[in-house]
């Protein structure tokens, strides 16, 4: 089984035959990844500090075409994506999802910042990234979905449950809470909302 470490923020680690780590940021990782997989270019979603601590030659990063220029330094094979490719990464296969505000201006759809689904040991495990409910979510059918909930620059915990049913997720993990915006009361409410079974996980960096 993979195991799921919901870091902080929008930053998850996924340990099982490989090491990927996504969205680090402020999260005091020093193990080496085998994958990294980068959102968009937003300081709290691509940290170079962060970068530069968990990648190394062997390490290959996916980036959003617009945030490449931004790796300066960071060791590791890169690979620049738009949203609706897949692809092979370190091993494992990559698929890459839209993420973009509707209603709101922060994730501009012509950004082509990204969410992803990763399999890895028999599970498709899907981080959202930074976006609202969208259409491209619709049929995904990931194991395990990874989902914003704290509103203002992505969707709330109600929009991330009407997702849920869009997506045909059999699980649910609440993130993008606790730190710059939402709090727990947002991952509960996800919970109370959800069709499905949701696990609330606590931050492993506070």
């Amino acid at each position: 089984m993979v195991k799921i470490t919901w870091l902080r923020h929008a930053s998850v680690l996924l340990e099982g035959t490989k090491r990927v780590l996504i969205d680090p940021w402020e999260v005091n990782e020093t193990q080496t990844a085998d994958l990294v997989l980068i959102t968009h270019d937003h300081y709290d979603h691509l940290s170079l500090p962060d970068l530069k601590a968990v990648c190394g030659p062997a390490t290959e990063i996916v980036v959003p075409e617009g945030a490449k220029s931004k790796l300066g330094g960071v060791k590791g094979k890169v690979h620049a994506v738009r949203p609706g490719q897949e692809l092979n990464a370190a091993g494992l296969r990559v698929e890459v999802v839209a993420a973009y505000n509707v209603s709101k201006s922060f994730h501009p759809k012509t950004s082509g910042n990204v969410g992803y689904v990763v399999s890895l040991d028999g599970q498709r495990i899907y981080h959202a990234g930074d976006t609202d409910r969208i259409p491209e979510m619709k049929g995904l059918t990931p194991d395990v979905a990874l989902l914003p909930v704290g509103g203002t620059y992505t969707m709330d915990a109600a929009e991330a449950a009407k997702a849920v049913a869009d997506l045909q997720a059999k699980k649910a993990i609440p993130m993008h809470y606790g730190t710059i915006v939402g709090d727990r009361k947002d991952a509960e409410q996800l919970k109370k909302l959800c069709p499905i079974p949701v696990e609330i996980l606590e931050p492993a960096v506070k």
